[in-house]
């Protein structure tokens, strides 16, 4: 109970939970914690960066922020052995519950589309779904929530904003000795309103090093294990989005999504970078996330065009339709918020709800008649798949390969 009680607080320090940038408390955060609080932002990396000492203040310490690096200090070499051994734990209690059942890894799994998926595949008794989160006590308590069956899922903390956390995730889902026959690359961050960027573990703007780098590190780590499931047709899926896709209406809705040729990226989008952009230019929350599913749609094809042949993994992307509710929207304006989703109802017809898009990429999870690699698919009306076009930047082969290249370089895999 101790370790957990320090895992969870170090979980929220380190994810920013605990650190606010607001002036005045929230009432739903509660008041009392917040005083505590000086109005300037601590910024930290990541749960192993917490777990390490490795709290950044962005401004000279204040007698308020001394007071609680000094609680921080004190939890930290609780936090620094209970996430791995958490993990672990987790592990051997799924090492003793491997079964016939087929086994997922979903990331961002505690809520909206990944949870949804997560909720299709565990109830329907033929799959043991890895929820792969960020907030281990949220995904446990949302997996009680929508009912998963406590034999069909186990969770395991990755936070993909650090690589670190990435390879061990690996390692403590190989103490599962499960076999591992999908892979679905679900989480991201959006940071629409952000004026600033944030950045990473390893120092790269959040977005793209979150939602690309991030998977593309865990894909590339757990390929041998999908390879050795050959004759179970293994699959990696990596979630698309229309807006970054510049051949649609909505993917022309300003900031249009645009790598250019990659000089940011090239740099190391961190910090030190004359830009934290993929293509070079300013600053944009919206466009880097935009620019991240560009990336992940280009990474697949470029791992259908590296490994399908002489692996036999089936790689794919998908847009399941427009989720206007979801969480991926909970930093941006309120208006926003609030007419987004009448408008893809009425307007555009695009909307789905979150159960309707997890019936989607569950079925390009498991459904034999979309197991074509190298595809991106979409849903008519009618609840009918297909397989969509991408647009020009998608389909560049030339700038898929350097991309890869680039990418391998900034994970450490080359």
């Amino acid at each position: 109970m101790a370790t957990t009680a320090a895992l969870a607080v170090g979980q929220q320090v380190a994810t920013g939970a605990l650190f606010r940038q607001a002036e005045r408390p929230s009432n739903a955060e509660g008041a009392a914690t917040q005083s505590a609080f000086a109005k300037q932002p601590l910024q930290t990396s990541s749960a192993s960066a917490f777990a390490n000492g490795g709290l950044k203040l962005t401004h000279a310490a204040r007698p308020e922020q001394r007071s609680v690096r000094a609680v921080a200090q004190k939890i930290s070499a609780a936090v620094s052995t209970a996430a791995p051994a958490q993990g672990e734990r987790q592990a051997q209690s799924a090492k003793k519950a491997v079964d016939t059942k087929r086994t997922v890894i979903i990331t961002g799994a505690s809520s909206g589309l990944g949870l949804a998926t997560a909720k299709k595949l565990a109830k329907s008794g033929e799959w043991h779904v890895i929820l792969a989160c960020r907030d281990f006590l949220k995904a446990e308590k949302a997996a009680k929530a929508a009912g998963l069956p406590k034999d069909s899922y186990t969770t395991l903390h990755v936070d993909l904003s650090s690589l670190e956390s990435v390879r061990q995730f690996v390692k403590h889902f190989r103490a599962t000795e499960r076999k591992l026959d999908v892979l679905v690359a679900n989480a991201a961050v959006y940071k629409p309103t952000a004026k600033e960027p944030v950045f990473t573990a390893e120092g790269f703007e959040l977005s793209v090093g979150t939602n690309h780098l991030g998977h593309f590190l865990l894909v590339n780590l757990l390929l041998e294990d999908l390879e050795k499931n050959r004759e179970a047709k293994p699959r990696v899926i990596i979630v698309g989005s229309i807006t970054g896709n510049t051949n649609t209406l909505a993917g022309n809705v300003p900031p249009k999504a645009n790598l250019g040729d990659l000089s940011g990226l090239a740099a190391g989008i961190s910090e030190k970078s004359a830009s934290v952009m993929i293509d070079g230019g300013e600053f944009d929350g919206a466009k880097a996330y935009k620019d991240s599913k560009v990336c992940n749609m280009l990474t697949v094809r470029e791992l259908h065009r590296r490994f399908h042949d002489k692996t036999g993994i089936t790689f794919s992307s998908l847009y399941p339709g427009c989720i206007a509710e979801t969480g991926l929207f909970r930093e941006h304006y309120s208006l926003f918020k609030t007419l987004f989703p009448l408008f893809q109802k009425y307007v555009t017809k695009g909307y789905v709800s979150e159960d309707t898009a997890g019936e989607r990429l569950a079925q390009v999870v498991s459904d034999p008649k979309l197991g074509a690699s190298g595809n991106y698919w979409s849903w008519n009306n009618d609840q009918s798949s297909f397989v969509n076009d991408v647009s020009d930047e998608v389909a560049d082969s030339t700038k898929g390969q350097k991309l890869w290249e680039v990418s391998e370089k900034l994970v450490g895999l080359k």
